[in-house]
C-alpha cells in the first residue's frame, strides 16, 4: 500500500477534522465579521523544511485544495450527523458551505522555513489549517521516502504494520482503554490513515470510537469526533483585547457561547488557552456540573488529573461522572501509564494523533498553524508548556499578567 501519487493530495474539503466544522458553525453564527489570520510554525527547528519540500509542490496542492467545493453528498453527510439526536449542523451554516471557497495564502521562505499564512473571514479561513498540514506532513513524507530504495521503502511500512499490529495486541489486553484517531495534521500520508483507522474499527470494536477525520467518519459509517480547538479562545481574545477586563472575561465567553450553540452534546472543553489554573478559576460550579468533561493539551497529564479531581471535588461534584479526553503527545506506554492513573478516579479516553497515524520508523514534525491575528491585533496561546506559546513576547507577558499564570513547565513539545 502506498500513496497515490497521481492524486492531489487533498481530494475533498470533508477530509479535515470535525472541529474545524464545529468552530466554523460558530464564527459564522457569532463572529462573521471577524478577519483572521492562520500562520504556519515548524516547531521542529532542526529540520530546514523549505531545503526538503518543494515550493512549487507545495503551491501546486495548495492550489489544488482552492479549486474544491463541499459537495451535495458531503453536505447531506454534515446534515446528519448528530450527537444524543441533536443535529450538530443548522441549514444556514449548510448553505455558507455549499458557497465556500477557500481564498489565496501568503507563501514564501524564510531561513530554510515556509513562511505560510492564510488570511481572510474566520468562517472562511479556519479550513485551511488541517488541510495544509496534511498536505505539508505528507510531503515532507515523501521526501524522507524519494532518498530510499525501493527495498527500503517498502521496509518501512513493514515496520508500521509491525508497530501498528504491536498496539492492537497490548490494547485488547485493556478492553477498558478507548481511544479516537486524532492524527489527520500529521499523518503520514491520506492512504495510511484510511489503513489504520480501518484496521481499528475491525480489530478493537467497543475500544475504538472513530475517527477526527470527518470523510474517513463517512466512509466507514463512524460517527466524527472531536469538539473545539484553541483558536476559539485566541481569536475571541484578540476581538477583546482593547481591555484587559475584555481579555479576562474570554474564557467565561468562550463557555458560553458553544453551550449555547450546541449545549451537552459537545460540552468537552479544551482549558489550557490561557493555562488551566485561569480556565479553573473561570468556570463556573454549575457549569462545571452541566460540562461532560475536558480535553488535555500541554503539560503533565498526571498533574492535570490531580487539578481536574480537586477541582469537582471542590464544587461537590463527583470526578468519576466526569471525563477527560488525552491528547498530548501520546504513546503507548503513556497511555496505558495514564489509563492506570484515572481508574476508579475518573472516565478517561485518548485522542491519538501522531504516534497512530505517522509511526513509520520517519521522522514525524511537529507542525501546527495556529491563528495569530484577529481584527489586526496580535493572539497568544499560553497553554500548560510554555514551549508550546504562541504571541509576541510583550503580548505573552501581558496575558500572563491578566490571567495570573505562573506555570514553570517548559518542555520542548514530543509532537
Amino acid at each position: 500500500m502506498n500513496r497515490q501519487k497521481d492524486k492531489p493530495i487533498i481530494t475533498s474539503l470533508l477530509d479535515s477534522d470535525f472541529y474545524k466544522y464545529t468552530m466554523g458553525q460558530e464564527s459564522f453564527h457569532r463572529h462573521p465579521t471577524a478577519q483572521v489570520t492562520f500562520s504556519l510554525t515548524n516547531r521542529t527547528r532542526s529540520v530546514r523544511l523549505a531545503d526538503c519540500v518543494d515550493i512549487g509542490r507545495l503551491r501546486e496542492e495548495l492550489d489544488e485544495v482552492r479549486k474544491l467545493a463541499f459537495t451535495i453528498s458531503n453536505i447531506h453527510y454534515l446534515r446528519g450527523t448528530d450527537e444524543y439526536g441533536q443535529r450538530m449542523f443548522r441549514e444556514d451554516y449548510l448553505e455558507h458551505l455549499k458557497a465556500l471557497r477557500l481564498g489565496a495564502y501568503d507563501l514564501d521562505v524564510v531561513d530554510g522555513q515556509f513562511h505560510l499564512e492564510f488570511s481572510g473571514p474566520w468562517s472562511v479561513v479556519t479550513y485551511w489549517e488541517t488541510l495544509a498540514l496534511s498536505i505539508l506532513t505528507e510531503l515532507y513524507t515523501e521526501y524522507q521516502l524519494s532518498k530510499m530504495s525501493r527495498l527500503e521503502q517498502d521496509a518501512v511500512l513493514a515496520r508500521g504494520y509491525t508497530q501498528l499490529l504491536e498496539k492492537v495486541r497490548i490494547l485488547k489486553s485493556f478492553p477498558d482503554i478507548t481511544l479516537t484517531d486524532f492524527s489527520s495534521r500529521r499523518r503520514a500520508f491520506r492512504e495510511w490513515q484510511d489503513y489504520v483507522v480501518s484496521v481499528l474499527i475491525e480489530e478493537l470494536p467497543g475500544q475504538f470510537r472513530g475517527t477526527s477525520n470527518v470523510l474517513l467518519s463517512d466512509k466507514y459509517g463512524t460517527v466524527p469526533m472531536g469538539t473545539a480547538a484553541h483558536e476559539r479562545d485566541m481569536i475571541i481574545a484578540g476581538i477583546m483585547s482593547d481591555t484587559d477586563e475584555g481579555i479576562l472575561r474570554t474564557i467565561q465567553m468562550t463557555l458560553e457561547s458553544w453551550w449555547e450553540e450546541y449545549g451537552e452534546a459537545l460540552s468537552v472543553a479544551l482549558p489550557d488557552t490561557f493555562g488551566t489554573d485561569a480556565f479553573f478559576r473561570a468556570m463556573t460550579a454549575e457549569q462545571a456540573a452541566k460540562w461532560k468533561g475536558l480535553r488535555q493539551d500541554s503539560g503533565n497529564p498526571f498533574t492535570f488529573v490531580d487539578k481536574v479531581i480537586a477541582f469537582y471535588k471542590s464544587h461537590g461534584i463527583d470526578p468519576q461522572k466526569k471525563l477527560i479526553v488525552f491528547s498530548d503527545g501520546l504513546e503507548i506506554d503513556k497511555i496505558l501509564a495514564i489509563a492506570d492513573y484515572c481508574r476508579g478516579k475518573i472516565r478517561a479516553t485518548f485522542g491519538w494523533g501522531t504516534n497512530l497515524g505517522n509511526d513509520l520508523g520517519l521522522q514525524a514534525l511537529s507542525l501546527v498553524i495556529k491563528a495569530t491575528r484577529a481584527n489586526g491585533k496580535p493572539l497568544v496561546k499560553l497553554s500548560d508548556n510554555l514551549a508550546k506559546a504562541i504571541g509576541p513576547k510583550d503580548e505573552i507577558d501581558r496575558y500572563k499578567r491578566i490571567f495570573g499564570y505562573d506555570v514553570i513547565l517548559n518542555e520542548q513539545p514530543k509532537y
